[in-house]
């Protein structure tokens, strides 16, 4: 992918990327053109201004992946984007290149990096052991250790962030406006009368209020978290960079980086992003496996088997919600005691789990008949900075494996159980499908549509890591897997569950059901966007895995049903159900997941598909309308992205107090919702007819 300066905003790099940011400005035109698409026909409130962590991850998560990817893979050269040129040099490129993929990676920093949400790196399994081996603090350790990660991209030292909260997990929600004044004096000044503030080298009045976060660890909230640090670290660290000029090489051997002039990670700052983020997802792995799995037998906290764990001897799986005691430092908290609040499995915690758990095993995976491994990952995982696998985790024996705090062998430890339990607990063999809950004891019987269609894509990025094929960015990549037991079963779940859509969830309107209740049958509701969105995924992601054609088309004529009855032609909008149009996180995520695979796989191609919905202009329109018109919304006030800074073109300047510096209907943070602002994250909407 293309690399654009403000990855990282730190000292030196700060004024250099600066420069380079502030060679093009935009028009006065280019502005005017803008401020007249304001939306004066419809109204985009606010509902809720909750936080929802699982929301929001799951759905930057898909515009990340309908963001730079998705527009690269249409044509566009990445090198034409600036964020300064608003809308050029296509409203939709802008729209994917710049607004989706940039507001998809602030909401991850602003979580795991700034706002305080969660507990403190610092206490982190391996960091403490890091500590312990050197006889020094955890602080100590935390600090030494980012300065081994510094090193191992070239990164200087002294740019790291100053007053960082890296999370070592997340809570399930909070309150995104800022609790203090944030610091916008100047950093870093340029010629043009562009400023950097402080807020975006030193992270201290970014935090949000401690008193108003649900200090609950929910796997569908760090899980979704995971998979947003998942896909960015592939991202980082997938290539080689020349230490000289710091330009990306593509990685030819896991050897590259013993050249002095070659360095891990695409580029040095977001090398160190990237190892920062692998830092926190291998912390939390640790503390996932071996402190949140849940024993149902004891009824009490326990720690995963992995590879050797089998749920006819006993259900151990990851639990609804654990409350969390903290021992009352503000600054690093700590969990002191841990409460299982609600015992229950939910697909959804256990698909948003999966799916990251699955990224991660494609950056992590040594295995030797894995020939489809990225070199660059293979270097970052080869003993420095991160430990590689024991050889006996490494064959296809289970029975000799040990247990290990390694990144490969922790994260396939939570990995295969969790996919064992998706099996075991949630599929019910007699109708082919997936149940929404289970007690520890026994299934619901109920099949949640949505939830189901997801849990098809989370299997088929499983199959496709265990089998050694590439994930990422590249998920839609064809390539020779290695066919493994759990592979093949994960296909066969696949199957089952697209049949089941097809054969029990389709209505005569071409819609499908939001759900199914065993021995009573679809249900009669009225059908919500959610549902229809999560079955096309399903489907799509079934067609992806197998090559049955039999699944595009049915997720062809579900997203033409879509368009019909949910587009509203008069607002241009989609309407999510009967009466209000609400739009919640899951809701937006989703939608800009559907339209990505629609433009790359459901798309009319052949003379007979002509479908009006799937022409690719249609589609394209469609995506251009509701991030101008849901995501940024109509004016300042309203719209679901909350704020935004730099990487989407809103630059601080010396004399303007307006908040808004590139005259869109996104304001800057300290100058959006409430006295001190708000982070730059989803909030729930409605939208109503003006």
């Amino acid at each position: 992918m293309k690399r654009k300066p403000w990855k990282v905003m730190t000292a030196a790099a700060l004024t250099s990327s600066l420069l380079l940011a502030s060679a093009c400005t935009s028009s006065g035109k280019e502005t005017e053109t803008k401020q007249k698409q304001a939306r004066a026909d419809l109204q985009v409130p606010v509902t809720d201004y909750t936080f929802d962590t699982a929301g929001n991850m799951f759905a930057y998560s898909e515009f990340e992946l309908s963001g730079e990817p998705l527009a690269e893979a249409l044509g566009l050269d990445l090198d034409v984007l600036d964020a300064r040129k608003i809308d050029k040099p296509t409203k939709f490129d802008y729209t994917a290149g710049i607004e989706s993929y940039e507001y998809s990676e602030e909401a991850m920093y602003e979580v795991t990096e700034k706002s305080g949400l969660g507990l403190h790196l610092i206490h982190g399994p391996v960091v403490e052991q890091m500590a312990k081996n050197v006889h020094k603090t955890s602080g100590e350790a935390l600090e030494g250790r980012f300065y081994e990660l510094a090193d191992s991209v070239g990164y200087p030292r002294e740019e790291i962030f100053r007053n960082m909260f890296p999370t070592l997990i997340e809570y399930a929600s909070g309150d995104p406006h800022y609790a203090q004044k944030v610091d916008t004096s100047v950093y870093a000044e340029n010629d043009d009368g562009t400023y950097v503030p402080v807020y975006q080298v030193d992270f201290q009045s970014l935090r949000w209020d401690r008193n108003k976060m649900e200090k609950v660890l929910t796997p569908s909230a760090y899980g979704g978290v995971f998979l947003k640090q998942a896909l960015w670290a592939g991202d980082f660290l997938g290539g080689f960079h020349t230490v000289d000029k710091d330009e990306e090489i593509e990685a030819k051997t896991p050897n590259d980086d013993k050249d002095e002039n070659i360095a891990l990670g695409v580029s040095s700052a977001d090398g160190m992003q990237g190892m920062i983020l692998t830092e926190q997802i291998w912390n939390k792995l640790n503390y996932i496996r071996d402190h949140l799995f849940y024993d149902a037998n004891s009824q009490s906290l326990a720690k995963a088997a992995g590879s050797r764990y089998n749920p006819a001897h006993g259900f151990v799986y990851l639990p609804h919600k654990i409350q969390v005691v903290e021992d009352g430092n503000p600054l690093a908290p700590k969990a002191k005691q841990l409460q299982v609040e609600d015992p229950r499995s939910l697909l959804q915690d256990q698909w948003l789990m999966l799916w990251p758990a699955s990224e991660f095993y494609g950056m992590t995976d040594q295995r030797p008949e894995n020939k489809n491994q990225n070199p660059a990952f293979l270097a970052v995982f080869d003993g420095a900075p991160y430990p590689s696998a024991p050889k006996e985790n490494l064959d296809a024996d289970a029975a000799n494996d040990i247990s290990s705090t390694d990144p490969y062998s922790v994260n396939r430890d939570v990995l295969l159980q969790i996919f064992k339990n998706i099996d075991a607990m949630h599929f019910n063999p007699e109708i082919g499908a997936f149940v929404d809950e289970h007690d520890g004891k026994q299934q619901g019987k109920r099949v949640d549509t949505f939830q189901a269609g997801y849990t098809i894509e989370a299997l088929r990025i499983f199959e496709r890591a265990i089998d050694g094929l590439p994930v990422g960015y590249a998920s839609g990549e064809d390539a020779k897997g290695l066919e493994t037991p759990e592979g093949k079963r994960a296909l066969q779940l696949i199957k089952s569950q697209a049949d089941f859509i097809i054969k029990h969830l389709m209505r005569k309107d071409g819609l499908v059901a939001n759900g199914y209740v065993i021995g009573e049958g679809a249900e009669k509701s009225e059908p919500t966007l959610l549902a229809q969105l999560g079955a096309i995924r399903g489907l799509t992601a079934a067609f992806l895995a197998t090559k049955n054609e039999q699944y595009r088309n049915a997720a062809r004529n579900i997203y033409a049903a879509v368009d019909k009855h949910f587009w509203d032609k008069k607002l241009h909008v989609y309407r999510t159900g009967r009466g209000d149009i609400e739009y919640t996180p899951f809701v937006a995520g989703a939608l800009s997941g559907v339209f990505r695979v629609a433009l790359n796989n459901l798309n009319n191609t052949e003379a007979d598909e002509t479908v009006k919905a799937l022409e690719r202009e249609t589609i394209i329109s469609r995506y251009v309308d509701f991030y101008d018109r849901i995501i940024d919304g109509p004016n300042l006030k309203e719209g679901m992205q909350a704020s935004e800074f730099w990487d989407t073109g809103d630059v601080y300047k010396k004399g303007d107090k307006s908040g808004n510096a590139d005259h869109d209907h996104v304001p800057q943070v300290q100058a959006g919702h409430g006295k001190y602002g708000i982070a730059p994250i989803l909030l729930n909407v409605e939208v109503k007819e003006k």
